[in-house]
Formats: structure tokens, C-alpha cells, sequence
């Protein structure tokens, strides 16, 4: 066997540890300093690297905001899929995971830029194709079917409330308005609970 046999899976597989380490440091300096507020320099200064090194991995902040938020669209499929069925169970635990995780706002940013560059198709691919999984596991937990364009749509729509109920939560609003997140998924699961 070749040595160029031998290193090519070493160099990937150091390529993706390298990739993990710069995620993992990008969410430890996403929860100290804001998703927002991150930086590639501060990311690199946290995972060891020097600045320029990031860019072998990500063109651009964005691109990392989207790779974070696809990284947090997998968790969110995961819980979905092995937490308490129905409704109630798949949005007790979306809202527990988007009210953690501040990446998903901090992309909705990045995936408006995205669409301005034609090489930002990559990363936004990644985040489309997670977050379709996401809402896959939305329909299957709750037992919604996706059979047609109207079920579709109630899917979203559920998914798009629950976003709306973390961003509520975590910023105290909807303790400000006299609601709890049980209630208001509890209402969901009533008005899209299916026969």
C-alpha cells in the first residue's frame, strides 16, 4: 500500500476533527458573546488556530452561522424523534432546544446574505436540507402527515409558531404576557392534533 494511500483518510479525518474543534469553539463563543456578535478572529483565538486557517474551512461568518445552525437543526431532529410523542412531546422539546440555542436567529441574517452570493449554495444547501429534516421529524413525532400541500403547510406553520414561541420565551415575553410555553403548546397540540 501507498503512503499517499495511507494519508489521504488521515488528512480527511484531521480535516473534519479540525472542523468540529472550530464549530464546538464558534458555540462556545456564540454563548459568551452572542451568536451576533461572533467573530472569525475570536473564533479562531478560541479553537487555537490562527485566523487565516478558518477560512480553509469557511468562506465567511455566515457560512459559519450556517453551519452552527445546521449543527443545531440535527439536535433539534434528534430530540424531536426520540422525545415523548405527539405534538406536545416534539414541541416541548423544539422549544427546550430553540430557546437554547441563539445560532437559528443569528442565521436567518446570514441566509438573507446568502442569497445575495452565488457561492453561498453549499452552506445554505446544508441548512435547507437539515432544517427539512427538522421539520420531517415535526410531522413524524406529532403524527401530522405531509401528503399533500395542506398538511405541508400545517407543519410549517406549527414549526414557524414554535419558533416564535422560543423567541417569546427567551427574551421573558411571554412570561410578560401572562403565558407559559406548556400553555401555548398545549393549544397547539389541540388545534393540530390529528384523528
Amino acid at each position: 500500500m501507498s503512503s499517499a494511500a495511507i494519508r489521504i483518510p488521515r488528512e480527511r479525518t484531521s480535516k473534519a476533527a479540525s472542523r468540529i474543534a472550530i464549530l464546538d469553539a464558534a458555540r462556545r463563543v456564540a454563548a459568551r458573546d452572542g451568536a451576533r456578535d461572533l467573530s472569525l478572529r475570536g473564533v479562531a483565538a478560541e479553537a487555537g488556530f490562527a485566523p487565516a486557517a478558518l477560512y480553509g474551512y469557511f468562506r465567511n461568518k455566515d457560512e459559519l452561522l450556517l453551519a452552527l445552525a445546521a449543527d443545531d437543526l440535527t439536535s433539534l431532529a434528534r430530540a424531536m424523534r426520540d422525545g415523548p410523542a405527539g405534538l406536545a412531546g416534539a414541541g416541548a422539546a423544539a422549544l427546550e432546544l430553540l430557546c437554547g440555542a441563539e445560532t437559528m436567529a443569528a442565521a436567518s441574517g446570514a441566509l438573507a446574505d446568502a442569497s445575495h452570493d452565488s457561492k453561498a449554495g453549499d452552506a445554505e444547501r446544508l441548512f435547507n436540507g437539515r432544517l427539512i429534516a427538522a421539520l420531517k421529524a415535526l410531522s413524524d413525532a406529532s403524527g401530522m402527515p405531509t401528503g399533500n400541500r395542506e398538511s405541508q403547510c400545517d407543519v410549517v406553520l406549527v414549526a414557524a409558531a414554535l419558533a416564535g414561541l422560543a423567541l417569546l420565551s427567551r427574551s421573558g415575553r411571554l412570561h410578560a404576557l401572562g403565558f407559559t410555553p406548556e400553555e401555548m403548546i398545549a393549544r397547539l397540540d389541540g388545534r393540530f392534533r390529528r384523528a
